[in-house]
């Protein structure tokens, strides 16, 4: 092992950070600062400090990083409309590059010698958190045990923390690999590794931000979220802080089973992962937002900022939030919603989300040109014209092919 005196973890309480802080301090014999960022876990964090220091760490900082978690890389991301393989919304995957840019922070602060996770070594997560520390700490040392250590499963973690006498707050039974935050909350592992299983939404305590669809209010709820320049503003006309927004849309959407995304996704390692994923807030607020692009935008620029969401998406999970291309997209996606501003209603219904009206002071849409009464805006005669020239290509070139066929001899 190289010589390290000062490790900076980035610590959740989870099973695989909750045995990292005695292994590096019996493998290197160092000092261990743990860093926890708060970016919505909620009570996952109490009792951190007093679990931290009991296994062995120095001290704890617990770092409040909500409200840059949503303006810095949230919302940028929403703006763009960025899912990845059309379902993910990307919970886990911007939520590193905010905690681990901290991390870097501190371990400068500290003098750290080196920065530890314990991301696996099948995992996006690794990469996520060390191209954040590349990027601002090029020359930092950087640990994981998942790629040195001679555990291979998470059994074999709880039979290591056991043998330590390391509280844990999960079973054999209930070893789902979670990762909670304001934005989603991620479930893996146990029998969701089959994809031909069904995930057990009813059984207590799997579900924790939504209600199953079947268990949901009988009755519809309506919600009305208002945007200024792609940024959600409001909920039902009143406005309130970013963090609040989201936890109010949660609340709502959790309560009629909005959000649930089953989905097997490919990896930036190369293998597929099955994960169940529980979104009630990011849903309403990715319908909401594309619903009011379809009133505020172009047709081509709607249209080529479907390519730059993908592209947008990508880099988002592949950990890729520090990079030029990132930043050259935001000034793209800036441009397109310097109009995106109304309000959306949508009614909310077992699992269900419903489009129920959209406004917007710079809509495009005019009832005038669409309507199928009659108008004296378009000349329907002008179509003609339009579709000769428009299919020209096409025309011309069944006229030669056909010109081109051998002729059958009598």
């Amino acid at each position: 092992m190289k010589e390290i005196k000062k490790v900076v973890l980035a610590y959740s309480g989870g099973l695989d950070t909750s045995i990292i802080i005695p292994w590096l301090k019996e493998n290197y014999g160092c000092e261990v600062i743990a860093v926890s960022g708060d970016v919505g876990q909620g009570t996952e964090l109490d009792g951190l400090e007093e679990k931290a220091l009991k296994t062995g760490a120095s001290k704890l900082y617990i770092e409040d990083l909500k409200k840059e978690f949503v303006e810095q890389y949230i919302f940028p991301t929403l703006k763009a409309g960025a899912v990845y393989e059309n379902d993910y919304l990307l919970g886990t995957s911007f939520a590193r590059p905010v905690i681990a840019k901290r991390i870097v922070e501190i371990a400068k602060q500290e003098g750290a010698d080196a920065i530890c996770h314990g991301c696996t070594g099948k995992g996006n997560d690794q990469v996520r958190f060390e191209l954040t520390i590349k990027a601002f700490a090029p020359e930092m040392t950087i640990i994981a045990p998942w790629r040195i250590w001679d555990i291979k499963s998470r059994e074999e973690e709880i039979d290591y923390a056991e043998a330590r006498g390391i509280p844990l707050k999960i079973s054999r039974e209930t070893n789902y690999s979670k990762d909670k935050n304001l934005w989603h909350l991620s479930h893996e592992g146990l029998d969701l590794e089959n994809p031909a299983n069904e995930p057990p939404y009813g059984k207590p305590g799997f579900l924790e931000m939504c209600v199953p669809p079947e268990q949901a209010p009988d009755e519809p709820e309506y919600v009305t979220v208002s945007f200024e320049k792609g940024v959600p503003v409001a909920v039902n006309g009143e406005k309130t802080d970013s963090v609040d927004l989201i936890a109010k849309l949660n609340a709502i959407g959790g309560r009629h089973g909005i959000g649930i995304t089953d989905l097997v996704e490919n990896r930036l390692v190369g293998m597929k992962s099955r994960g169940v994923y529980e979104n009630p807030g990011g849903a309403i607020l990715y319908r909401a937002h594309r619903v009011l692009e379809t009133i505020t935008l172009d047709r081509d620029t709607q249209h080529y900022k479907e390519l730059v969401a993908a592209r947008y998406a990508e880099l988002v999970y592949f950990g890729q939030w520090f990079t030029p291309l990132r930043e050259a997209l935001d000034a793209f996606v800036d441009k397109t919603q310097q109009t995106v501003t109304g309000d959306v209603r949508l009614k909310l219904y077992k699992g269900s989300i419903t489009n129920a009206g959209v406004t917007s002071p710079y809509s495009l849409y005019s009832e005038d040109f669409a309507t199928f009464d009659g108008d004296e805006v378009y000349n329907q005669k002008d179509a003609e014209g339009f579709i000769n020239l428009f299919g020209l290509p096409l025309r011309v070139k069944a006229i030669l092919d056909g010109e081109r066929q051998p002729r059958k001899s009598e």
